[in-house]
């Protein structure tokens, strides 16, 4: 049976394309169901509040950074979205006197205008905001070498091969409402994928490049970073890929309810927790990953539910 078309965009695949059962048995979960996903490989973990939550979040820097050692290097690969996490960052290092000399930072993402990656000016610049969020407020004597700090934004092959010098303990990440980590975003619906998504294995070949962006992905980076101004937002970005992915030691997935809906928030859970990769919602790739944790605050996971307002 063909699968059906996209609510959203019928030209892209996305989760809406997914068999209804999928859907459905997502959409009943409730809190404590959903914290029983959790299975060898595949850990879920609740906070009550905010502060818990992006406490937790920043401490998983300073831990990876001091597993490294002049010879063995290692660092961990974080997001823009969520940002909360980046001052506290710092101020944990400067407060604990770590000396960053051989830690090192991937940046997941970044986006591209006119071919080529925004330049740190750029307003909506991710390195941008990693550096004044959390790299500049480190104490000098504390600070990464620049050389260490890297950002998918010039040779992309050269990024890519640093995963294989440098240990990447983790790889943090959001999750958006297209259902994506970094900007892996489902694929158009055109060529060898018009009547089928890519086999899942096909989608793991792809490495750090420059992505085409899902509709649903500009209209969130909109509404959480433009003030809704989707004319603003570049339709393409630079992504980490599910090959430099695979290479982290442990894949640590952050929700807050900030960038995604209640229903997605359990939509990949379930999906990962049950072993249904699909490429229609690349989070689902996880499933495959040895060692993923998903983190929630708790209040936002929320109901599933028909609501007026």
């Amino acid at each position: 049976m063909a699968r059906p078309l996209s609510k959203v965009a019928p030209q892209w695949w996305d989760y809406t394309t997914l068999d209804a059962e999928i859907l459905e048995d997502a959409a009943k979960l409730t809190e404590k169901p959903l914290l029983k996903l959790s299975r060898p490989g595949f850990q879920v973990h609740y906070y009550e509040t905010l502060e818990e939550f992006y406490l937790a979040e920043a401490l998983e820097y300073v831990q990876a950074w001091k597993q490294a050692t002049p010879g063995k290097p290692a660092g961990i690969c974080g997001p823009i979205g969520p940002t909360e996490q980046l001052p506290l960052v710092a101020r944990i290092v400067n407060a604990l006197g770590i000396k960053l000399h051989d830690a090192h930072f991937w940046g997941m993402d970044e986006w591209v205008e006119g071919g080529k990656p925004v330049s740190i000016t750029h307003p909506l610049s991710f390195a941008r905001a990693d550096m004044e969020l959390c790299f500049n407020r480190i104490d000098r004597k504390l600070v990464m070498p620049k050389q260490n700090i890297h950002f998918p934004t010039g040779d992309l092959a050269a990024y890519s091969r640093s995963y294989d010098d440098v240990r990447c303990v983790v790889m943090q990440g959001g999750q958006g409402e297209v259902k994506h980590w970094a900007f892996n975003d489902p694929p158009r619906r055109a060529g060898n994928w018009k009547h089928d998504p890519p086999p899942p294995a096909e989608y793991r070949r792809l490495k750090t490049r420059v992505v085409d962006l899902h509709p649903m992905t500009v209209i969130q980076n909109a509404r959480t970073s433009g003030g809704g101004y989707v004319a603003g937002v570049p339709t393409q970005a630079c992504s980490v890929g599910p090959v430099e992915t695979w290479k982290a030691e442990r894949v640590s997935i952050w929700q807050a309810g900030m960038h995604d809906n209640p229903f997605g928030m359990r939509l990949t859970a379930w999906m990962i927790s049950r072993k249904l990769p699909d490429s229609s919602v690349p989070m689902s790739l996880l499933a495959e990953h040895p060692n993923v944790h998903f983190h929630y605050y708790r209040p936002a996971i929320g109901t599933v539910a028909a609501e007026m307002h």
